[in-house]
């Protein structure tokens, strides 16, 4: 596994505070369980927003590549789609626990697009490895909160 050696503080400091949200949602759950159904619904609404950053990660990679393969932008569209197409669900009526876990099995697995990427074009060292925590932990809050 990779080193966070060349990895400004700053990033490392501010993606692990980027679980912070999902933490306090998940700990307010447990604490005030009177706010349970807006923390829920405050947690489901961050994680779906971090979900379609991280497309525009990849959308802001293939063109930093200059020749990036359109399968690439494709890819990079997919988590506000996913995350919009969830939001719909909630409109029609499934509840906050329906769409959790798809949401977060997608943030679960969305390092696959990081590691082709790094397959096809080295990145910083101590990206992949952080790219790999930051998804396990949200994905796992977000999977949490579905439990909660």
């Amino acid at each position: 596994m990779e080193n966070h050696a060349s990895l400004a503080p700053a990033a490392r400091l501010l993606g692990y505070a980027g679980l912070l949200p999902l933490t306090g949602a998940a700990a307010g759950m447990v604490l005030l369980p009177m706010h349970r159904a807006p923390l829920l619904e405050a947690g489901f609404g961050y994680a779906a927003l971090i979900f379609s950053f991280l497309g525009g990660l990849w959308w802001g990679q293939g063109v930093a590549r200059g020749k990036a393969s359109p399968e690439l932008f494709a890819v990079a569209v997919l988590p506000s789609l996913i995350a919009w197409g969830l939001m719909l669900l909630r409109l029609f009526g499934w509840t906050v626990q329906d769409v959790l876990p798809a949401l977060g099995a997608a943030i679960l697995l969305s390092p696959i697009v990081d590691l082709r990427l790094a397959r096809a074009q080295p990145c910083l060292p101590g990206w992949i490895a952080l790219r790999l925590q930051l998804s396990t932990g949200l994905g796992a809050l977000t999977l949490a909160l579905a439990l909660l």
